[in-house]
């Protein structure tokens, strides 16, 4: 893949770059982190900037997310009767975004960027449900991108002379960022439930305290 895509990029430049980044947004099987060193490899070989290949790195996947956040934003769940978004979005996909939803809210959207499967579900459902504005969404997106597009595209930029080593690295960094996600995500799962467990008693402190406001009202009037 990382050879295909370093060819295709090498003949048509920044444009192929976008081109590839914008089909990943709309959850064609390209990986993206691939995408985004294969940009960091042609510049590594003196055919891009590396810099600039950072800034179209980052428009590129912004874009690509941008336009399923807008679809959903935009359609609703109507956008579910498109074959092509019905692929993207099966039913079993669908149900498994709407937990992740309900359990980690918009932190979620930040941490999309690393989910390659559920990117695109994820950020068209967040169009969908209506809950999310805009800038909240490019807030989180865009501080995600800033971290995963520099990291991959500088990468491949120094690794471009060592393809053994690069890709050694880039399995290193994606077994790296998996469990750092797994540390992440037991951690969460941890506060809320401490989180719940604390609301639910006070919860209790608060029934009981009326409980027992409501049995000295009517003791005082029995006497």
């Amino acid at each position: 893949m990382l050879t295909l895509l370093e060819a295709f990029f090498v003949q048509f430049g920044y444009a192929a770059v976008f081109f590839v980044l914008m089909l990943c947004g709309f959850g064609v099987p390209i990986p993206e982190d691939i995408t985004l060193a294969a940009g960091g490899v042609i510049s590594g070989l003196g055919y891009a900037n590396a810099h600039l290949m950072v800034v179209v790195g980052m428009i590129g996947v912004l874009a690509g997310d941008g336009v399923m956040f807008g679809l959903g934003r935009i359609y609703g769940e109507k956008i579910l009767r498109f074959k092509l978004v019905a692929r993207v979005m099966k039913p079993k996909r669908y149900a498994q975004v709407q937990q992740k939803f309900d359990q980690y809210g918009n932190r979620v959207l930040f941490v999309a960027r690393f989910l390659p499967g559920l990117r695109s579900p994820i950020f068209l459902s967040a169009g969908m449900s209506g809950k999310v504005s805009v800038w909240r969404w490019l807030l989180m997106d865009g501080l995600a991108a800033m971290i995963s597009v520099p990291l991959w595209v500088y990468l491949g930029y120094y690794g471009a002379e060592n393809r053994d080593w690069l890709m050694a690295k880039v399995h290193q960094f994606q077994h790296g960022i998996f469990a750092l996600l797994g540390v992440l995500a037991v951690w969460l799962g941890w506060y809320f439930w401490r989180r719940r467990r604390s609301l639910l008693a006070r919860k209790r402190d608060l029934l009981e305290k009326r409980r027992l406001r409501n049995s000295r009202k009517q003791d005082g009037e029995t006497h």
